[in-house]
């Protein structure tokens, strides 16, 4: 069992600069950091500091999770983790950072490119650390790595997927908030719903529109998005990227005996989401797990990576789960997902990343 130890942080507040969008929010939040990390230890430690809601997300934050806990057991790193604030600014986060890198772990890495500006910042008075950033290319620095996804692909094969099970001809997409990475998952869908049936109708819903990131942490506004898809769309199959609140449209789902499309994580083994499995026919992963061990692992090397590092279907950083045991038994619909996944690799088939 790891050691744990708490560190107050500062909570200034700026709705201007409020945590930013992911595709994964998070659950909760705090003002303190996690560490089990200290800066003398012979180990090496490395930091993740969690976008919206922190860890127990079930998704985004939980998957960031998974690559350092890799990386403590299989490297012999110490992990710390730092939590975000209710309602933060980009202040806090540049002063959590700060702190993580002060303590001496290497690399920092921030969940989400709300940690973007703050990275812009902290980097250059830390040359020898390095920083990591997911979901973000904005900023560019020779001890930044930025580790990025093609969203849009994963969600392309969710949306054959979806348009082959669907009974009604009618699948709803929820996005947690109106912004371009949660556009892309939207784009990817809605053309692999399309291009599987060109009859079909694609219900689109946002949660919430910025400043307001509401639409990432609260599982009451996706089940009511999802609940209205369902009851008033006719939706039969609905697709959530929307961090926590995509459990909601989960729930909805679940109840009304539909289909569900998890995001991120494999929702399907997903602790938290144990009830509802059986509705969750699949879901679009990002393999951020393994884009913050092998950060870790590079800078342990002493190679660290930097630069732009995509994971895209080429390369299984995206892709679409099977652990459902019912979705293995749609033969048919597995073989329409693994030839659009070969056409996309082929790039015979190039994807959208705007509706």
């Amino acid at each position: 069992m790891r050691r744990i130890t708490r560190i107050a942080t500062v909570g200034i507040a700026s709705a201007a600069l409020a945590l930013s969008a992911t595709a994964c929010g998070g659950k909760k939040s705090s003002d303190s950091t996690t560490s089990s990390s200290s800066s003398g230890s012979s180990e090496g430690t490395a930091a993740i500091a969690y976008d919206i809601g922190g860890r127990g997300d079930q998704s985004f934050n939980d998957a960031a999770f998974a690559g350092l806990e890799k990386a403590e057991k299989e490297l012999k790193v110490k992990g710390a983790e730092a939590e975000p604030t209710d309602g933060e600014g980009e202040a806090d986060k540049v002063q959590r950072l700060t702190e993580l890198a002060r303590k001496g772990n290497n690399p920092v890495i921030g969940v989400g490119f709300a940690y973007g500006p703050a990275i812009k910042k902290v980097a250059p008075k830390f040359p020898n650390t390095t920083f990591g950033i997911i979901d973000d290319t904005s900023v560019q620095d020779k001890n930044v790595a930025n580790l990025v996804f093609n969203e849009e692909q994963g969600s392309y094969l969710a949306g054959v997927a979806a348009a082959k099970v669907s009974k009604t001809g009618t699948v709803g997409f929820i996005g947690g908030v109106e912004v371009p990475l949660i556009k892309k998952f939207q784009a990817g869908f809605e053309q692999g719903v399309k291009d599987t049936n060109p009859n079909a109708k694609v219900l689109a819903t946002y949660l919430t529109q910025p400043p307001n990131f509401d639409g990432f942490a609260k599982p009451d506004l996706g089940k009511a998005a999802a609940q209205g898809q369902i009851d008033a769309g006719g939706a039969d199959v609905v697709y959530a990227a929307a961090g926590l609140a995509g459990s909601g449209a989960i729930e909805a789902a679940s109840a009304k005996g539909k289909w569900a499309i998890g995001v991120d994580s494999d929702q399907y083994n997903q602790a938290g989401l144990s009830k509802y499995k059986n509705a969750i026919l699949t879901s679009v992963t990002k393999d951020v797990s393994d884009s913050v061990y092998d950060l870790i692992k590079s800078v342990k090397d002493g190679k660290p990576t930097t630069g732009e590092i995509r994971y895209g279907l080429d390369k299984d950083g995206v892709g679409l789960a099977d652990s459902n045991p019912e979705y293995k038994k749609m033969t048919d619909v597995i073989a329409a997902v693994e030839k659009a996944k070969a056409d996309i690799i082929a790039k015979k088939i190039t994807v959208k990343t705007t509706p």
